[in-house]
């Protein structure tokens, strides 16, 4: 199916889940499944994101950036967040709007700054996460206060940072579909797997010890607030080929994080 023609499916299921007629193709029906009100969404990240060699999601941002339909698409599931209820929600629907909108808005600011090599472009210490907002219930928010306040705070659940993308390399995956409440939980945990058992999520050195990433260093209070729980939490999502190298007295001597942009190669 063509993605135009999935953007005119995705208002047909929002006609067809609210007594009133679907205006736009962003999530302004509380009431709607989350398969339909992510649809827009999840069709663009089906277009333009893509693995690369090296196992990592990347974004074709050169190509939407280039497609005014799609941006457009874009623009208008942006918008539908700002009369979206959230109290209207369930609570993993809730997660999974608030997942997908950071997420969304990311890629929209590296399109308004393409060509750039890294998200923190222009920046000598942090990044934009306090500059970037949007609208949503009403009310103006940061990219900041989306993760810090209210998915790390409400939730209290590190697959948090598995759920949102920040447009880099070392990040965790942005998948190539929409997060939805109906396989909430699912897709976490297979998220924080995909991660876990990636060189940039865990390696392991030649004397047995680890280097893991820095998120395991900036937010170790959500992985048990210690080395050990970070293990621990490793441990709960290692792979067969890993899980060996987690047990017994292992140690972490080391942490990464690569900023680069993760878009296309060539």
């Amino acid at each position: 199916m063509a993605l135009r023609e999935l953007f005119a499916f995705a208002g047909l299921c929002l006609a067809l889940a609210s007594p009133a007629p679907a205006q736009a193709s962003g999530p302004d029906e509380a009431a709607a499944p989350d398969t339909a009100r992510h649809a827009a969404w999840s069709a663009l990240l089906k277009e333009y994101v893509a693995p690369g060699p090296d196992g990592v999601n990347r974004f074709d941002y050169a190509a939407l950036k280039a497609d005014s339909e799609d941006r457009a698409a874009l623009e208008r599931y942006i918008a539908g967040y700002e009369s979206l209820d959230f109290d209207k929600l369930g609570r993993d629907a809730a997660f999974a709007a608030w997942a997908n909108l950071y997420n969304a808005v990311t890629v929209r600011h590296i399109l308004e700054r393409y060509p750039l090599g890294s998200i923190r472009d222009g920046y000598l210490f942090g990044g934009p996460w306090k500059d970037v907002t949007v609208i949503a219930d009403g009310e103006e928010i940061s990219l900041d206060a989306i993760e810090h306040d209210v998915l790390r705070v409400k939730w209290d659940d590190p697959r948090v940072h598995y759920a949102v993308n920040c447009a880099s390399i070392g990040c965790p995956d942005l998948l190539n579909r929409a997060w939805t409440g109906e396989t909430l939980d699912t897709d976490l945990d297979a998220a924080a797997r995909a991660y876990v058992n990636h060189p940039r999520g865990v390696t392991v050195r030649e004397n047995g010890t680890l280097k893991v990433s820095r998120i395991y260093k900036w937010f170790r209070e959500d992985f048990g607030g210690s080395d050990d729980g970070v293990i621990a939490h490793l441990r709960q999502y290692a792979d067969a080929d890993l899980r060996p190298a987690l047990a017994g007295d292992v140690r972490i001597r080391g942490h990464q994080y690569d900023w680069s942009l993760n878009d296309v190669e060539g």
